[in-house]
């Protein structure tokens, strides 16, 4: 009957150091960052996303540092902003750093798509004008009488020195538009 007792003493002592590593494990993974009105919180979740990064004092030993917010949607025509430092590699990515980088991605991807569409449309007007001005151009060239009303709304043939004038309008508009 004596081994019962030590059995049951190692087992009690076994139990009690698996429930202190247990009960001690969330004490770990515990953040604390000093708050906008310099009160120190403690909580297992990541502070709020306004709180600067210099204000958070602890965090847990498996999240790596948050990254810097995307920037406002105003401020697209603003230079791109310097990439975020690389990460450890043996740091795994949070969910809210792979949304803010999947955020990110999106809106790049919009403003370029933006751009694109920009430039496609402005070609096609440049494409556009450029027909017409070198339609007008050979009307002009082809030595065809041009009429045009003035601002009293009669009618008045252009002479030579009109023609000449039109026609360097005409060819200054070619070389702006087709390139």
């Amino acid at each position: 009957m004596q081994g019962r007792p030590a059995l049951t003493r190692s087992l009690a002592a076994a139990f009690a150091l698996l429930w202190l590593v247990l009960a001690s494990t969330p004490a770990a993974a515990q953040w604390q960052w000093r708050g906008k009105d310099g009160r120190m919180n403690v909580s297992d979740r990541p502070p709020p996303s306004d709180v600067a990064d210099k204000d958070i004092i602890k965090r847990p030993a498996t999240e790596p540092r948050r990254v810097a917010a995307a920037p406002a949607a105003g401020a697209a025509s603003a230079p791109a902003a310097p990439a975020a430092p690389a990460k450890a590699a043996s740091a795994p990515m949070t969910a809210l750093e792979r949304d803010v980088q999947a955020k990110k991605r999106a809106a790049a991807q919009e403003q370029a798509a933006k751009t694109k569409a920009e430039e496609e449309r402005a070609a096609a007007e440049r494409a556009t004008n450029c027909a017409s001005a070198r339609s007008y151009l050979a009307t002009l060239d082809s030595g065809m009488r041009i009429a045009r009303v003035n601002d009293k709304g009669e009618r008045e043939v252009l002479d030579d020195t009109a023609r000449n004038a039109e026609a360097k309008r005409a060819r200054d508009a070619v070389a702006s538009n087709c390139r």
